[in-house]
């Protein structure tokens, strides 16, 4: 098999990942089937670009990444987005602290972050977790903290408030510890 016939079975068998990554995001099938396949042509005009100093799944999620933000910010849709219960978002926001300011569930220390990271089979757990994270948490979260966007993007692209982001934002990373220190770490959560 030559180097491009093996680069086009690579691309294949990354695309359903890529294209579950797209779909997180985007909630618009076109729209990542789109992204996706943006990415891949990109990969394959230039193949060069490839230094092999990450995964090629890496590098093929850090084109995609940018793709999709071309994507929302290009994107004139608005979607509202509503908290998961009756609760006024100060009322949420309260829950969460005691009155002396410090959170009411601190996370337990995880070792070595860098190192954890390293491992590929950490993503795939991760990528477990998020599929189980309610779809507007899971959207918000990989928009701050994978895409990068600032709160005020995110807050106008999704039409939400700042407080609403927040609280949303809080809500992801407490149920992703969760499903990371039973599914990862092997911890019982607390």
């Amino acid at each position: 098999m030559t180097n491009t016939a093996a680069l086009h079975v690579e691309l294949e068998n990354l695309r359903p990942a890529l294209l579950r990554f797209a779909l997180l995001q985007l909630r618009n099938h076109a729209l990542a089937e789109d992204v996706v396949q943006d990415t891949l042509v990109a990969v394959l005009e230039k193949p060069e670009r490839f230094a092999g100093q990450s995964t090629l799944r890496t590098y093929l999620t850090g084109i995609l990444k940018h793709k999709i933000i071309d994507v929302l910010r290009s994107s004139k849709r608005e979607m509202r987005i509503e908290g998961d219960d009756d609760r006024s978002d100060a009322e949420v926001i309260d829950a969460l602290f005691k009155p002396d300011g410090h959170t009411v569930d601190m996370p337990r220390q995880w070792g070595d972050p860098d190192a954890t990271l390293e491992q590929k089979e950490f993503f795939s757990i991760l990528e477990i977790c998020l599929e189980r994270l309610p779809p507007k948490n899971a959207r918000i979260f990989m928009m701050r903290e994978w895409l990068e966007l600032e709160t005020e993007e995110i807050c106008k692209e999704l039409a939400i408030t700042t407080s609403n982001a927040w609280v949303m934002l809080y809500r992801a990373r407490v149920q992703l510890r969760e499903c990371l220190e039973l599914k990862w770490f092997g911890n019982t959560p607390t």
